[in-house]
């Protein structure tokens, strides 16, 4: 494809004018959506609001007037919409870390059963969080290869823990599938959705799914450190009852009583007091898919994802694709395997195309359809192949690394 016919594809797509609601700077190529979005221009006007007019005059007062208090569940009915779940079965709270080890405890104490089952190669937060409630209840963390895991879960699994869209590969579980076939066995199943919410299509209810998390700072947009999401399917709510109680997740947390009494539904998940700013951030940053569906978005990621898959093969060939070719096994970003993938990666930054690196040796690109266009793949593939003839990545600074990669 040439670029010309990449900027026609552009002129046609029913998506473009989206990208006008993103602050991007002139000439950058924006390849990170997958690990922090880009920011929605309405965000800027929103927490001046926020500073100077909720809390700069109307200070305490702002828990009322302004619904402060009210934020973690409408922000969450947001969310909900965006994932296939009722407006009360989702909450924003709390970091995704934090929400992970509060539904594992919960969930886990509804079972004897001795195991917490995951995927070797899980995001690494998962897997230490998960080893950290299982050695507070006393259970033990089976972490077993991807291919495996279906075949593993069996009379002794307390609780499937997995998340959905890899984040290296990109590789997506069959949601629907592995949490029937937990349930059949007799097992909960909790998902990290944190690669997949406002990237792929979801279908919470449909697919019967009764735990979840995912973050707000990635296909979210919500900035960096956003507030993150809980989801419990209804049935399920009342039974859950957390360990980390917190005083907002009390019945009536200004009645101050000493006794904890769980909030009904997820209230009863909250915590300390909502981070208001980080809240609504995160709620204008949502307002951002008004007007688009989830499948209208997905159709579009899977022209972007090929026609980058297409040009690398031809243009790039030393940078294996490790990404699923299948739409449907796979998520919103692709990745690309090399022994010298970091120094690449930041060769590419320096060039103002913005991707980032996961160790040991993968180059991992997001394609954000909301602000992302078909020529903005072209030029991306075209710098990398320069970068590859040139050997320009082999100067000493690309190989300086940093604390962030």
């Amino acid at each position: 494809m040439t670029r010309d016919e990449a900027r026609a594809l552009d002129e046609a797509d029913p998506l473009r004018s989206f990208r006008a609601r993103f602050q991007l700077p002139e000439g950058l190529i924006y390849l990170d959506g997958n690990s922090l979005g880009a920011l929605p221009k309405a965000v800027v006007a929103r927490q001046a609001e926020t500073v100077v007019t909720e809390w700069g005059e109307a200070l305490i007062r702002g828990w009322n007037a302004h619904d402060w208090i009210g934020a973690p569940q409408r922000v969450g009915a947001k969310i909900a919409a965006l994932i296939g779940a009722k407006p009360h079965e989702v909450i924003v709270a709390d970091s995704t870390s934090v929400n992970l080890f509060k539904l594992l405890i919960a969930a886990a104490k509804l079972s004897e059963r001795p195991n917490i089952l995951s995927e070797a190669g899980n995001f690494r937060t998962d897997l230490y969080v998960a080893d950290g409630a299982a050695e507070l209840l006393g259970l033990r963390l089976e972490a077993v290869a991807r291919d495996e895991v279906e075949a593993r879960i069996g009379a002794d699994t307390n609780l499937l823990l997995l998340t959905h869209v890899h984040y290296m590969s990109g590789a997506r579980f069959d949601m629907a599938a592995l949490t029937a076939r937990a349930r059949a066995a007799g097992a909960l199943t909790l998902w990290d959705l944190s690669h997949s919410a406002g990237a792929v299509p979801l279908d919470l209810n449909g697919d019967g799914v009764e735990l979840a998390v995912g973050c707000g700072y990635k296909y979210l947009n919500g900035g960096p450190g956003a507030p993150a999401f809980l989801y419990v399917a209804e049935h399920l709510q009342e039974r859950l009852m957390p360990a980390l109680r917190g005083w907002m997740g009390h019945e009536a947390p200004f009645a101050f009583d000493d006794e904890y009494r769980p909030a009904p539904g997820l209230g009863r998940f909250l915590v300390g007091t909502p981070p208001v700013l980080g809240m609504a951030a995160l709620e204008t940053a949502l307002d951002a898919f008004d007007g688009v569906t989830m499948a209208e978005l997905w159709a579009k990621s899977i022209r972007l994802f090929d026609l980058f898959r297409a040009l690398m093969a031809e243009r790039c060939p030393d940078l294996r694709c490790i990404s699923p070719a299948d739409p449907e096994a796979r998520g919103g970003h692709i990745s690309f395997a090399h022994p010298h993938a970091f120094e690449i990666c930041q060769a590419l930054i320096a060039a103002d195309v913005i991707g980032d690196f996961r160790a040991p040796d993968v180059l991992r690109l997001g394609l954000t359809p909301l602000y992302l266009g078909f020529e903005d793949i072209w030029r991306a593939v075209d710098t990398l192949a320069a970068i590859l003839a040139s050997e320009s990545w082999r100067d000493p600074k690309f190989a300086v690394r940093g604390k962030v990669t």
